[in-house]
């Protein structure tokens, strides 16, 4: 294989396993070296990074909106439109809802950046939409996206990492409802920009059309309704929620009857 060969970015080959690589250890030493910070210090630095993520993300869209070859490969769904590529996606969201998540404290605002941003994140990164796999790393889209998810998903995990927040049992139903109005939130901006013809394809959290993702269209032929189809995906969310709760649960237990032994 030619040495540049290497750096054509697929789902799980060497290059986008090293990539996710780095950032889990970009998140490894940020947590190590902030671990003995006063909270206002690691509250900053997460606030810091979301703002900076958010602005290379723009640079990422102006840089998109150049390339002629992404507009091809998109003319199905109306190629670049400024108006659908706002940061309104459950990932990209986070960079928004970080910030004032950690200012306000709010556990369902930091459950959903905790649970929804970095698997929304990573299911981008795992199933591409067209542009984003078979090319080198080093072109711009490619690097845009790949390091604004990745960015997405340690900034979502931070959270914990920094211990500005711990997973509960009693925040997922609030935590689900959260997910669902800021859901049911990208559905009226969707229908607006559509109403409006400003971008006649906008379809922000996939609540307008599934887009061929095959678990939405398991759920969209049982509930055949825009947004609506939406509901069932809880029966993933709230499984998925529940697990890691209980591995932190596991985790503070475990480390509760160390402290113990240790007293004695």
């Amino acid at each position: 294989m030619a040495h540049s060969d290497f750096w054509i970015v697929h789902p799980f080959n060497a290059v986008f396993d090293l990539m996710l690589l780095f950032f889990a250890l970009l998140l490894i030493f940020a947590s190590l070296l902030l671990r003995k910070k006063e909270e206002k210090t690691r509250e900053t630095v997460l606030i810091v990074t979301c703002l900076v993520t958010t602005v290379f993300f723009f640079w990422y869209k102006y840089m998109l909106s150049l390339d002629r070859e992404f507009n091809v490969l998109t003319a199905d769904m109306g190629g670049f439109n400024w108006w659908g590529e706002l940061p309104l996606h459950m990932c990209n969201i986070n960079m928004l809802l970080i910030p004032v998540a950690v200012l306000r404290k709010s556990r369902p605002m930091q459950s959903f950046c905790f649970f929804l941003g970095p698997l929304g994140a990573l299911m981008a990164l795992v199933m591409p939409s067209n542009g984003f796999e078979g090319y080198s790393l080093f072109l711009p889209r490619m690097l845009g996206f790949y390091i604004t998810h990745c960015m997405v998903i340690i900034e979502g995990l931070a959270l914990a990492a920094f211990g500005l927040f711990r997973p509960r049992f009693r925040d997922l139903p609030r935590a689900a409802l959260a997910a669902m109005a800021i859901a049911f939130g990208a559905f009226l901006v969707s229908m607006l920009l559509r109403l409006t013809g400003l971008h006649p394809k906008a379809n922000y959290f996939f609540s307008v059309e599934t887009e061929g993702n095959p678990i939405l269209e398991l759920f969209h032929r049982w509930l055949p309704f825009p947004f609506l189809y939406l509901i069932p995906c809880n029966l993933i969310l709230l499984p998925y929620m529940l697990l890691v709760t209980a591995l932190f649960a596991l985790a503070d237990k475990r480390k509760g009857k160390k402290k113990l032994a240790a007293s004695k």
